[in-house]
């Protein structure tokens, strides 16, 4: 039986994951410092220690339950914070990152897998769809600081022979996003629209990303752990999609017209994103399963059973 730890295992992501990962069979173990993650959205069945991916005190969890594999969710996690505080956001997503990926090193850790971005990174001279391939140019301390430890990643697989795959994630969305207080426009505008409130968007709507459904993120992250590919992978539904479907889609599910004013553009904020996601197909064998107008509406029938 395979041990695995998830970092920020109390958060949207990690949450979801841990779940399936106990589903599997899998003995797990959660770090997470309850920043922005919520301690019920844990699963039972897991083993929880409320601590910050810094701490020096790490290094006992890794030598008390050996593990095989390692999920690095854990990190700051908005770009606008990331902008008003970079250090911050450095010495979370890089030098919490590093704490991680020594004690896999010196714990003969099988493998690590990290939670990227794929938005973030690229920045706005990639071609779109962008692929793998493409220079990164981040325009954000948090697109910076997740290719700085991707580096870090690639770093002691070539030197220590630390396996490892990246997952380079598109705009992320579903069940327990909002609740978790993690930021994502879809889970904003849901949590507003729901309650019959004002949601802002910046600049006119015409922006573009990418969404993923968070059952298929789940999905990759299971898929990577039987891979024998070091390097980045991207994870996106491969569709670029202006903001404003994303009021289309909420409008229609919801029956009424949503409401919404719009503000200024965000300095730092790309205007388009979207990823490949071919070399998933190739690599892991994953493709994705939910549609954004299909994921809109389980998110909003979550969201409606779990609103405060």
């Amino acid at each position: 039986m395979y041990r695995c730890l998830v970092t920020g295992g109390a958060g949207f992501i990690g949450s979801n994951l841990v779940d399936k990962l106990i589903d599997l069979g899998f003995e797990v173990s959660v770090i997470d410092n309850l920043s922005s993650g919520k301690e019920e959205y844990i699963n039972s069945k897991a083993k929880f220690y409320n601590l910050d991916i810094r701490s020096i005190k790490v290094k006992e969890i890794f030598k008390k339950e050996r593990f095989h594999f390692v999920f690095h969710l854990a990190a700051q996690i908005d770009v606008r914070f990331s902008i008003k505080n970079p250090e911050t956001d450095n010495h979370i997503n890089v030098v919490g990152g590093v704490n991680i990926l020594e004690n896999c090193k010196k714990n003969n850790v099988r493998k690590i897998i990290f939670a990227s971005t794929g938005g973030a990174i690229y920045g706005e001279d990639s071609s779109i769809p962008t692929l793998e391939t493409a220079q990164p140019y981040p325009i954000s301390p948090y697109g910076i600081n997740k290719l700085c430890f991707e580096k870090y990643l690639n770093y002691y697989h070539k030197v220590f022979g630390q396996d490892y795959t990246v997952l380079r994630f598109a705009n992320i969305y579903g069940p327990r996003q909002y609740k978790g207080g993690e930021c994502g426009v879809v889970s904003i505008f849901i949590d507003k629209a729901i309650n019959d409130e004002i949601y802002t968007i910046n600049g006119d709507g015409s922006k573009t990303r990418d969404f993923v459904y968070v059952d298929d993120v789940v999905d990759a992250f299971i898929k990577a752990m039987d891979s024998e590919y070091s390097g980045e992978i991207n994870i996106g539904l491969g569709k670029e999609v202006p903001i404003f479907d994303i009021v289309r889609f909420l409008d229609k599910a919801l029956g009424k017209r949503t409401k919404r004013i719009y503000d200024s553009n965000i300095p730092g904020e790309q205007e388009r994103s979207c990823l490949d996601a071919s070399l998933a197909r190739n690599i892991l064998g994953w493709s994705p399963k939910v549609n954004l107008e299909e994921g809109i509406k389980k998110t909003i029938k979550w969201s409606q059973r779990n609103s405060i």
